[in-house]
């Protein structure tokens, strides 16, 4: 496999991946609010906001890799 093929598919592969943790993050920010740990509730939500951030990242990577 070429590098850009492999690039293409591992940026695919990376987005997926991100979208869920965001999805998982916000699962944990739930149980911890529910368990009464507010400040450990925001912070997970904080990072599923940033890791939900890089979603145009990976979609701007992955046009370039196909070269748009």
């Amino acid at each position: 496999m070429k590098e850009t093929e492999k690039l293409k598919h591992l940026l695919e592969h990376w987005s997926e991946h991100n979208e869920e943790h965001a999805k998982t993050y916000l699962e944990w920010a739930e149980k911890a609010a529910a368990s009464g740990n507010k400040d450990l509730s925001s912070i997970l939500k904080e990072i599923a906001d940033s890791t939900k951030r890089m979603d145009g990242l990976f979609e701007r990577a992955k046009k370039i890799a196909e070269g748009k």
